[in-house]
């Protein structure tokens, strides 16, 4: 029997970016590897998560982070795929892109069209989609490192704002959805990462969502 094949295709929080170290969380700490332990040995897990990657803009300070331009390289090289967990926005809510929630609920909508297309035509509607929006950066941000290239007040006020597109979009284009900032939060230490606490509590609640669907 085959394995389901799940692609978890997001930023530094799937990448599994610890705030305290500024390095990356062990797999016992990275939700995707959370949720592939919790799925079980009938699930392989793709882990396609990468530092400061945009849904769709490209950030010529930080290099090829554009995540519409990998998307369809990334689905070819790993399908067959059975899920497609895509959890993005947060860099965009950064100061230098000046983007209202809507602005990036737009870019979103451009990657689940270019995502669905390639799988009604390349994959017979052979995948489900899940759709996460991320946890909302908090007021810590203002005092971490990160502070100024997000902006602090547009950039809380803004993620805060892309739940409830984000579930307009899920329903639009039939997608499951889960909303990140009913479970997790961002911690203290920079308000846009997740500790090994939340990441792991994200895997355990993806992995029951799928599990209850399956």
């Amino acid at each position: 029997m085959s394995k389901k094949r799940v692609l978890c295709y997001g930023d530094s929080l799937t990448w599994g970016f610890d705030p305290d170290t500024r390095t990356r969380f062990g797999e016992d700490s990275r939700w995707p590897r959370v949720m592939g332990q919790i799925l079980g040995d009938g699930y392989e897990i793709i882990e396609e998560g990468q530092n400061g990657r945009t849904i769709a803009t490209d950030d010529p300070a930080e290099g090829e982070k554009n995540g519409l331009k990998y998307i369809g390289p990334c689905l070819e090289s790993h399908t067959p795929l059975d899920t497609v967990i895509i959890m993005l926005g947060s860099n965009d809510c950064k100061r230098k892109f000046s983007y209202s929630a809507m602005d990036i609920a737009g870019e979103m909508q451009i990657m689940l069209e270019k995502i669905k297309q390639y799988n009604e035509f390349r994959c017979q509607s052979s995948f489900r989609i899940i759709l996460v929006s991320p946890p909302v950066i908090s007021d810590a941000i203002r005092d971490s490192w990160l502070g100024d290239s997000f902006g602090y007040e547009n950039a809380c006020r803004v993620s805060s704002e892309l739940a409830g597109w984000y579930e307009q979009l899920s329903k639009m284009y039939d997608t499951g959805y889960i909303n990140a900032a009913e479970h997790v939060k961002a911690s203290d230490s920079d308000g846009c990462h997740m500790d090994s606490d939340n990441q792991r509590i994200l895997g355990r609640v993806i992995a029951q969502y799928i599990l209850d669907r399956s």
